[in-house]
């Protein structure tokens, strides 16, 4: 697939972009209200010296980044929690087949959904970011998204982290203390190396995905 079709040169300049299940066509062509506003989000970005040697994972100043754009435009963190309810009806009598209109019993499951969160969602379309946190979140990610996904809640996700080019900043940025800051972005650590195996495995369910790569580009001098 053509994703340069898709996605304008700035960004792909700024960005790497990896689409499974055509969710980039999704995202063009069903909802491009939340793609343009996506695309302004990702446009925006610059990330700093001072931001990367903060200590905090996604609790440092680059998650900050994307609700300044993205809040005001209505895309909102999302907690889902769900019972579910098991119906058991009978087979009539001498009626090999056919059931019962009224179930004889029933079971609640009581949270068999629970907890799922993403970090922001707009109109079936959602959106997390990793930025240095454990790479087993991607799973937690993409557990939450498939099950948003087979509940007709969204239509398609998109994952932003990190793209392997950023080393190069990492090796050569000391923090405060004058070590490389590569340490604490190791390679169990969430970044594109981490995330499109899974993808690739289909730990995304029947959801499509974008994953998108932030590149050294977006660092400013």
């Amino acid at each position: 697939m053509d994703i340069q079709k898709y996605i304008p040169p700035e960004l792909t300049n700024k960005f790497e972009f990896d689409s499974y299940g055509h969710a980039i066509e999704i995202l063009t062509e069903a909802f491009p209200e939340e793609w343009r506003e996506l695309r302004e989000c990702l446009q925006k970005l610059e990330i700093t010296r001072d931001d990367i040697i903060q200590e905090g994972g996604n609790e440092s100043p680059i998650p900050k980044k994307f609700d300044e754009v993205l809040y005001p435009y209505g895309w909102k963190e999302i907690k889902i929690t769900g019972d579910l309810i098991v119906k058991m009806y009978p087979r009539r009598a001498n009626q090999r087949g056919r059931f019962s209109n009224e179930p004889f019993d029933q079971k609640t499951i009581v949270g068999y959904i629970d907890g799922h969160n993403i970090d922001f969602v707009k109109n079936k379309v959602a959106f997390d970011l990793e930025w240095n946190s454990k790479d087993q979140t991607f799973d937690r990610d993409l557990l939450a998204m498939r099950t948003y996904f087979d509940c007709g809640l969204i239509e398609v996700g998109i994952i932003v982290t990190r793209s392997e080019d950023l080393n190069e900043i990492f090796k050569t940025t000391l923090d405060n203390k004058g070590n490389p800051i590569m340490k604490k972005y190791g390679a169990s650590t969430t970044w594109m190396g981490k995330l499109i195996p899974r993808l690739k495995s289909r730990r995304n369910g029947g959801c499509p995905i974008l994953a998108i790569g932030i590149k050294k580009t977006c660092m400013k001098e």
